[in-house]
């Protein structure tokens, strides 16, 4: 016998409700439904091991089923069935409350409302403008025929029905028959169902992978298991460079597989390469409130039921599950990290240069994150020797440090562009690290502050005996009166770069006779300026001209008959200093290879 009856819901237009909060999403029907069916199978698979359920179950695998001619798609499943009593409980009342009770709570967020999960079976009137329900209980009772068109009336009758289990059928609206194509159809549970775990079906052909690498403990998994997961997930990418697997079961549920893949030059933060699941349902790769924001390189998987759904992104932010979550995978990555620098020292370093600006990064973004690694961070010296930071502070300590006794460590971030400057350094027996990453510059001044007494110098920043103190007296080969004619000399000269500043030391005869230094705070801001920090641009350009008076040059000059050929000579021992710190441009250049090329002649 039919009946017919009003849904138990006080909002009339709740499905053009539905169809504008979830709209964005609007292919998370067919997930839903799946999801669905999925938890039925699994509810009978608990009830025959309870013993609740007489008989073989049989075949429980879920099929999806297209019908382009009748409009159709059926989502059919194998598992416990609903009575009529049971449809009338959970489909007509359950279902609308819970729906009321979402939107009543996010009635003010608007576009910001997540719908991935909670409306559930409704969904299916995102895209149907009729929805029947045919289900045959596990238990002895008719089958129910449910049906509605989109409004709060229903219809709901005694059928018969071949197997136990529910078929939800979708009329779909014309305006979206892309859900009647089977290559949308396939993309949509390739994307979200792939690892549910019950065989799903479509077309013939079993589309998922019920028992994903992540859901099986490490013990059972080869490295050839890991590598093999990560190509399933990301087909054209190159082998990871290693791996975590995550398994934690209290106080919150976890699991997952992060990968650290292989930085490409130029680094290339692409999203949406983690992926955040529930039970094996796929919910977002959108996952910047789980994952803090400087592992978000990384690949990979994770999976867990107690990240709440249904809420706004700033809900989520201060869920007290999600933040615990995202420091416990911070501390499983540092701790990874640690391993892998203590078991095996020069496989470490080899990975260094793909993993080092992700630690640097790290290490800026979080306090705790720099405690657990920063025995693990690694500074490079040109001669491709690697030191732990406390390594290279004991190494300055002895060997490079300030007339105050502050530890001076030398770089630079190009090693070519700057092999003059490295190979004085290295004559003079000190060490130059190679920080050429884009995160240097920002992580220079905060690396200094954390190490105390330690300061950073590019190679090129300023005069080597300036820099490190040894010890030595260096005597001016010049009388007072001879560098007081040299500077009036070079002064001109200087003046017509606005922000230089001439000074007369003697620096020993090694260095050159005239240096040309940017200070290394400025270099900083110009460096953090063009790696896309606002409020830096237009910084001016200050540098330090230096004239070494313990180099035989000045007397040199002086010897030379007054007129324009001491002026020359400064100008091309100038320039020299310019060009060899790029500063040296336009006509300015033109004229020192004019005058060089003269000289050969």
């Amino acid at each position: 016998m039919a009946t017919t009856g009003t849904l138990n819901i006080h909002t009339e237009n709740i499905f053009p409700i539905i169809k504008q909060f979830l709209y964005q999403d609007q292919e998370v029907f067919l997930r839903e439904l799946v999801s669905n069916a999925v938890d039925a199978t699994q509810k009978l698979h608990t009830l025959a091991r309870a013993g609740e359920v007489s008989g073989e179950l049989g075949d429980t695998h879920i099929e999806i089923l297209l019908d382009e001619a009748a409009g159709t798609l059926t989502v059919r499943d194998r598992g416990l069935g609903m009575t009529a009593a049971e449809v009338e409980k959970y489909i007509n009342q359950i279902a609308f409350s819970s729906a009321e009770e979402f939107l009543e709570r996010y009635k003010d967020k608007g576009g910001q409302v997540i719908g991935h999960f909670g409306l559930g079976f409704y969904s299916a009137f995102m895209v149907a403008g009729k929805v029947e329900l045919l289900t045959q209980s596990y238990q002895a009772a008719p089958a129910a025929h449910w049906v509605c068109e989109g409004t709060t009336t229903f219809s709901l009758e005694e059928t018969t029905k071949d197997f136990r289990g529910t078929d939800v059928v979708l009329h779909v609206l014309p305006e979206h028959a892309e859900y009647l194509k089977p290559h949308r159809i396939r993309e949509i549970l390739t994307r979200h169902c792939r690892f549910l775990p019950i065989p799903i079906h479509f077309e013939g052909e079993q589309i998922n992978t019920t028992t994903p690498a992540w859901t099986k403990k490490p013990a059972e998994l080869t490295d050839a298991d890991y590598l093999a997961f990560y190509k399933e997930l990301y087909p054209f990418q190159p082998d990871p460079l290693f791996w975590i697997h995550l398994n934690v079961d209290y106080p919150f549920t976890l699991t997952g597989i992060l990968y650290f893949p292989r930085v490409k030059e130029g680094v290339d933060f692409e999203p949406g390469k983690i992926q955040l699941y529930a039970n094996q349902v796929f919910i977002t790769d959108e996952v910047d409130q789980v994952v803090p924001d400087f592992l978000m390189l990384l690949h990979g998987v994770i999976d867990s039921p107690d990240i709440p759904l249904n809420v706004s992104r700033s809900a989520l932010q201060a869920d007290g599950n999600v933040r615990k979550i995202s420091g416990h995978i911070a501390k499983k990555v540092a701790d990874k990290l640690q391993g892998l620098f203590a078991d095996d020292r020069a496989a470490y370093e080899a990975k260094w240069p793909a993993i080092g600006l992700f630690v640097k990064y790290g290490m800026l973004r979080d306090t705790t994150f720099y405690e657990r690694v920063q025995g693990a961070c690694l500074l490079q010296s040109v001669n491709g020797t690697y030191r732990t930071l406390d390594e290279y502070t004991a190494f300055a300590s002895a060997n490079q440090t300030n007339k105050d006794g502050g530890r001076v460590i030398l770089y630079t971030h190009d090693p070519q562009a700057h092999h003059s400057y490295v190979a004085a350094a290295e004559k003079k027996g000190y060490d130059v690290v190679v920080l050429g990453s884009p995160i240097d510059p920002h992580w220079l001044p905060f690396i200094e502050h954390k190490l105390e007494r330690t300061h950073f110098y590019r190679v090129d920043s300023d005069s080597l005996d300036k820099l490190i103190d040894k010890g030595l007296e260096r005597v001016s080969q010049l009388t007072t009166a001879e560098e007081a004619e040299l500077k009036a000399l070079l002064e001109p000269l200087v003046a017509s770069a606005p922000g230089s500043k001439l000074e007369l030391h003697p620096l020993g005869e090694d260095e050159l006779p005239i240096t040309v230094a940017v200070p290394e705070f400025q270099r900083r801001m110009k460096d953090m300026a063009r790696s896309g920090m606002f409020g830096l641009e237009g910084l001016g350009e200050a540098r330090t001209v230096t004239l070494n008076t313990a180099h035989p040059f000045g007397r040199r000059v002086l010897l030379q008959p007054e007129g324009e050929r001491r002026t020359e000579l400064l100008q091309q021992a100038y320039d020299l200093a310019l060009l060899q710190q790029d500063l040296l441009k336009g006509p300015a250049l033109t004229a020192f290879l004019q005058r060089s090329i003269a000289a050969l002649s």
